[in-house]
């Protein structure tokens, strides 16, 4: 068979063949989850099964169903199906698949679906050839990723698609899947006398964090190592699980959208003075292997921004934190982390700092760059002094409270305020310093 042939997928109970793609649902009423759009009435059910597809792109995380859909879709539609990773293919293939996807339109008026798993693996020059099949209605493009479409799929060929957000599955539903496979005798485990202890399912369910793949090969790899009993039954229970899976696998890359939820997720906690949801988004960053300076780093902006001066200590404390991390390294360096992000988010907030210097940033860029003040102006040189630079100037400890009748702002912004400190932890008494100081020298200008 070709790259072009319509494909043929070899039978699912091969020897060999993993659980997982034995168990791969073969028709809708098999498909679980994602009822949202393929329940019987909705957009896309009835765009299938009427032939009537246009491109799409279909995100989700792991194990949701995304090529199993591009499968149905196959089966159900009349229109050519090829199939390739994006992984394994190049420019080449890519022209090739255009090419025949063309001629088969031009001659027999039948359409092309091109299912490309993990579509966002593709350069843009990739993606762009094909941009003039997908316009010219020769080929319906179905795209798999895991990753954001709206960084990963460039304008041109997202404009032409419809999204598809899958989500990841239930606990139920994961569980439902595990049942089928364990009753199943010709796909699944049926014939195989597993038996499994109650609750160990929902274990497998939750380790899978929604993914059914996943959820699969846990359930063939503690199959496999259980041993039998007398009467001949292979038994799962909670301690072989807990042994197949080691440790669990957390959601998480570190160069994708999930990395930016959850950086985000902890920030909004802090925020949010929340010291449980910070510690455990946190947590998942650590657990998941995230470089631990990176969060150092974010901790320390977080203590700049949202904190500021209502807390002064808390940004000694995330530098702290990032030192302590940099010395003693990880594991051990997680405490320190968890530390700061508590202190952090138990901290008094202020974003005054952050919103005085991007109000004093935008004045700087979009105003006059006036030239500094004379009087504030130092004065190394006798050419200098000639000049006036330093005349006028007034010493502040000279004064009687320690601050002088002296602007100290170019003329056109002279009377702005950037800095508003709230109420809130130490900038309090920061605000009625201010306030004090205002009113001496308003004084001192009557």
């Amino acid at each position: 068979m070709s790259l072009f042939d319509d494909p043929e997928p070899p039978p699912a109970t091969t020897a060999g063949t993993p659980l997982a793609e034995r168990m791969r649902p073969a028709s809708f009423d098999e498909f679980v989850g994602q009822q949202e759009i393929l329940a019987s009435g909705k957009p896309l059910r009835e765009a299938i099964e009427r032939d009537k597809l246009q491109s799409l792109i279909l995100w989700g995380p792991p194990g949701t169903g995304k090529t199993t859909l591009a499968r149905l879709i196959a089966k159900v539609t009349r229109a050519r199906f090829v199939s390739f990773s994006a992984v394994l293919a190049g420019i080449k293939e890519i022209k090739e698949v255009m090419a025949v996807a063309e001629q088969t339109r031009r001659s027999t008026g039948r359409r092309t679906i091109v299912f490309v798993d993990e579509i966002h693996r593709f350069n843009k020059s990739q993606q762009d050839a094909f941009l003039p099949r997908v316009e010219a209605g020769d080929i319906v493009l179905i795209g798999a990723t895991t990753e954001n479409p709206s960084f990963e799929v460039n304008a041109a060929l997202l404009s032409r698609s419809k999204v598809f957000v899958l989500r990841a599955l239930s606990e139920p539903e994961i569980v439902g899947i595990l049942e089928r496979a364990l009753k199943d005798p010709d796909r699944g485990l049926g014939s195989q006398s597993v038996e499994v202890e109650p609750g160990v399912l929902e274990t497998m369910a939750r380790f899978s964090n929604g993914d059914a793949r996943a959820a699969l090969n846990l359930l063939e790899l503690a199959a496999a190592a259980a041993s039998s009993g007398t009467d001949g039954h292979a038994k799962v229970d909670l301690a072989l699980v807990q042994q197949a899976v080691q440790r669990r696998a957390l959601l998480y890359d570190k160069s994708g959208e999930e990395h930016y939820n959850i950086i985000s997720a902890l920030h909004k906690s802090m925020r949010n003075s929340d010291p449980d949801a910070s510690v455990y988004w946190l947590a998942r960053m650590i657990e998941a292997g995230e470089d631990p300076l990176y969060i150092a780093r974010r901790l320390i902006r977080f203590a700049s921004e949202d904190i500021g001066n209502a807390d002064p200590q808390a940004l000694g404390v995330a530098v702290a934190a990032k030192d302590a991390v940099h010395f003693i390294g990880m594991p051990e360096g997680n405490t320190a982390l968890a530390q700061c992000a508590i202190y952090l988010a138990t901290a008094p907030k202020s974003n005054a700092v952050y919103m005085a210097y991007n109000e004093a940033a935008e004045d700087a860029l979009r105003q006059i760059a006036e030239p500094v003040p004379l009087h504030i102006r130092n004065a190394p040189t006798r050419l200098m002094k000639e000049l006036n630079y330093g005349k006028g100037y007034k010493y502040a400890h000279n004064e009687a409270e320690g601050i002088a009748d002296m602007d100290c702002l170019p003329s056109s912004l002279q009377g702005k305020q950037y800095y508003r400190p709230t109420t809130r932890g130490f900038e309090e008494e920061v605000s009625k310093r201010l306030e004090e100081w205002r009113k001496l020298r308003d004084k001192a200008k009557t």
